[in-house]
């Protein structure tokens, strides 16, 4: 195995031995992500191979210092080659990684002291993009910015959705071998596999219902939520999507569109009054009364992106999240004002909301978006 399957393969293995669970599974979505992307930059791989490899919260904060020990030597020193042996010079993943202009990106060490030279090195290996992930999304000014976050979140969105479509469960008559618990149950015998576990995919898979709100208030976010909406939307993952403002839009076939011009032209003819008011309660009428017993069930996440600022009075704001709640499995409610510093959820609407919230998250930031899929995979 050579080029980037093998410096991945590395880079799995590393993980593995630093205390996270990565079975062949994620490691085949990782290399169709880095495959598929054409061009890929640091930041975006990092962000994309960081959803798909963290299992949970702890393995996530962890994440991105073991990516820069692998392959930049950077921070800490890792427990496992940055490439194959036999190999040197830059792994031939980062020919699609770097532009063509970066520094070689340096082998990581295999133990012993931390080479200045290569860690000197490491601003020039990083771009700008390698901020982006990191940057509240209503700072970006710059065209090329504005398109590259719109075109990440997307395709971060769309690692999400294939993740969730490859998952499968323990089951007691799966169609499927579960190497790492049949590994572990074995243990005790000496390793040898006498009791073989297996799993299948789940009977009723994660259904998706996205609530996006595209009033005058989160005009600076809408366009970067579209796009991540946008990515969730397609084959794998049952999925569904609407906007709002002073009404509620159903948006599905518009983002299913595999031209993105042509998208945006049917979204523009549908969404009359983007960026006016905000009628939250008013919209979540619409929806429990129109489309709640179809679509709902109890495998259901709905997934509600708005800053919580509401015309509706808050009782009846609390009466249709009530409703809401009977038939969805969990609510995730991602407000971009949580990553401000000392934001508190004191506005009225949202004060009422929050006792009807599984999940209150950021969504100020790509790397936010990201982390979405962790509260996803618990289902």
């Amino acid at each position: 195995m050579t080029g980037p399957a093998a410096a991945l393969r590395g880079f799995v293995a590393h993980l593995r031995l630093n205390g996270f669970t990565v079975g062949p599974g994620e490691s085949q979505a990782a290399l169709a992500f880095i495959a598929a992307a054409e061009p890929l930059d640091v930041a975006t791989a990092r962000l994309g191979l960081k959803t798909m490899l963290s299992g949970d919260r702890g393995q996530w904060e962890r994440f991105d210092a073991l990516f820069d020990a692998y392959w930049f030597r950077r921070g800490v020193r890792t427990a496992a080659r940055a490439t194959p042996r036999g190999d040197s010079g830059r792994p031939a993943i980062w020919s699609k990684l770097l532009p063509p202009d970066a520094e070689s990106a340096p082998q990581a060490s295999t133990g012993g002291a931390r080479d200045d030279k290569s860690a000197a090195q490491g601003p020039l290996v990083a771009s700008r993009r390698e901020t982006l992930a990191r940057s509240d999304l209503r700072r970006l000014t710059s065209a090329a910015d504005i398109e590259e976050a719109e075109r990440v979140a997307e395709r971060l969105a769309r690692a999400m959705r294939y993740r969730l479509s490859r998952r499968r469960l323990p089951a007691h008559a799966g169609d499927a071998l579960d190497l790492r618990r049949t590994i572990r149950r074995n243990l005790a015998k000496g390793g040898e596999p006498f009791d073989l576990l297996k799993k299948r995919r789940p009977e009723h898979p994660v259904n998706l219902v996205l609530l996006l709100d595209v009033s005058g208030s989160m005009r600076v976010y809408s366009r970067y939520l579209l796009a991540f909406a946008r990515g969730l939307i397609g084959r794998w993952v049952k999925a569904d999507a609407f906007c709002f403002h002073t009404r509620l839009i159903h948006i599905s076939d518009a983002l299913r569109e595999r031209d993105p011009l042509r998208a945006m032209d049917r979204l523009s003819l549908m969404v009359e009054g983007f960026g006016g008011g905000t009628r939250i309660a008013g919209a979540l009428q619409s929806f429990n009364a129109r489309y709640a017993r179809e679509m709902l069930n109890s495998r259901s996440v709905v997934i509600l992106m708005s800053d919580g600022y509401d015309t509706d009075p808050p009782e009846e704001l609390s009466l249709e999240l009530q409703r809401l709640k009977r038939r969805a499995r969990r609510l995730v409610w991602l407000n971009p004002l949580l990553g401000w510093r000392d934001y508190a959820p004191v506005a009225r609407a949202m004060a009422a909301a929050m006792p009807y919230i599984d999940c209150f998250a950021a969504a100020n930031t790509l790397e936010s978006l990201g982390a979405l899929e962790a509260e996803l995979a618990r289902l």
